[in-house]
């Protein structure tokens, strides 16, 4: 054994959002207990204080939040409950029979790290009363949709699904009764899928490269050991560092104003922003490996260290292209 810290070996911390009793919420809970899982609960939330699900979570040892929507503002509730969730350290939402409609606000701060399960094969069926829409459509079969959570009322990525046969003699109730079995196994695979993926080195290193190699004219090359992505022929403008030197980090090397700016970063953030070894004071080191990884921001300090890189004649000719 080498003492090395492994590099993204945390699981990843997870709040659950419900108004109900909680089965989704306890199906999450209990696949996290396998020593395997790559997420944990660490707080389950609720506009409904009396919902069955907190009950359960205080037995099982889980923090819970409860506060009642009723009289508050959708904005105002919103955001009692994203300062809640971020109080806990979640890194992700799941949202578990959580019956309220959120804010565009609410989902953008979550963007991409909140998720929530359908009791339909979306985008069949949207909104309420699935069971009774796929018996009266004379469907084959019902089943359940695991999806990334958008402004839009259940629509946003798929991240999986399970599809339940309907039997001759279903009644909403039943054909119910069975989806949520197949809620309760495909919910917490979903969310295994989409923590691991997000926290692994070779996923985070891929959707760099796609966002580097979006540049114009950008090509990518190993140099002292690291993946690097310069102007074809010319300066680099992002290097990956991961465990260089046996520093245990995962990290995006991009190029900044100067020491001043470097300084900034590191006072502010210390955690995240490091001076990287062997490079100068216009470069900033972006930790990868902390599980709550802002693609936008990303995509924009690419963006931003290729324009320091780029010779003038190409910049101009984008700024021309903008204006049309």
């Amino acid at each position: 054994m080498s003492g090395k810290r492994p590099i993204l070996a945390e699981r990843a911390k997870v709040a659950v959002l419900i108004s109900g009793s909680g089965t989704n919420m306890a199906a999450l809970l209990y696949a996290s207990r396998d020593e395997s899982c790559p997420y944990e609960i660490v707080l389950v939330a609720s506009n409904n204080p009396d919902a069955g699900g907190l009950k359960l979570a205080v037995a099982e040892g889980v923090a819970t939040f409860a506060l009642s929507h009723k009289g508050m503002t959708r904005a105002d509730h919103d955001m009692a409950m994203d300062s809640a969730i971020r109080s806990s350290g979640a890194e992700y939402v799941a949202l578990a029979g959580y019956m309220r409609i959120l804010t565009a606000e609410f989902v953008s701060a979550w963007q991409g790290r909140m998720i929530n399960i359908h009791p339909s094969l979306l985008p069949r069926y949207t909104g309420l009363h699935t069971h009774e829409r796929a018996l009266e459509a004379g469907d084959s079969h019902g089943g359940c949709t695991v999806h990334v959570v958008t402004a839009e009322l259940d629509d946003g990525p798929i991240l999986g699904q399970t599809l339940v046969a309907v039997l001759p003699d279903d009644t909403p109730d039943k054909l119910a009764s069975r989806v949520l079995i197949a809620e309760h196994q495909l919910y917490s695979r979903c969310l295994a899928d989409l923590v691991s993926r997000e926290r692994s080195p070779e996923s985070v290193i891929d959707q760099v490269r796609a966002i580097a190699m979006a540049q114009p004219e950008a090509d990518e090359v190993v140099s002292h050991g690291m993946p690097c992505f310069g102007i074809v022929k010319g300066k680099k403008f992002a290097y990956i560092s991961r465990d260089h030197h046996g520093d245990g980090k995962l990290a995006l090397l991009v190029k900044i104003s100067g020491l001043d700016e470097q300084q900034q970063l590191i006072e502010m953030d210390a955690a995240r922003y490091y001076r990287p070894a062997y490079f100068g004071g216009d470069w900033i080191a972006i930790r990868l490996d902390l599980g709550d990884n802002d693609w936008q921001a990303i995509s924009v300090w690419l963006q931003r260290s290729w324009q320091a890189v780029a010779p003038k004649k190409l910049t101009a000719l984008l700024n021309i292209a903008d204006q049309f």
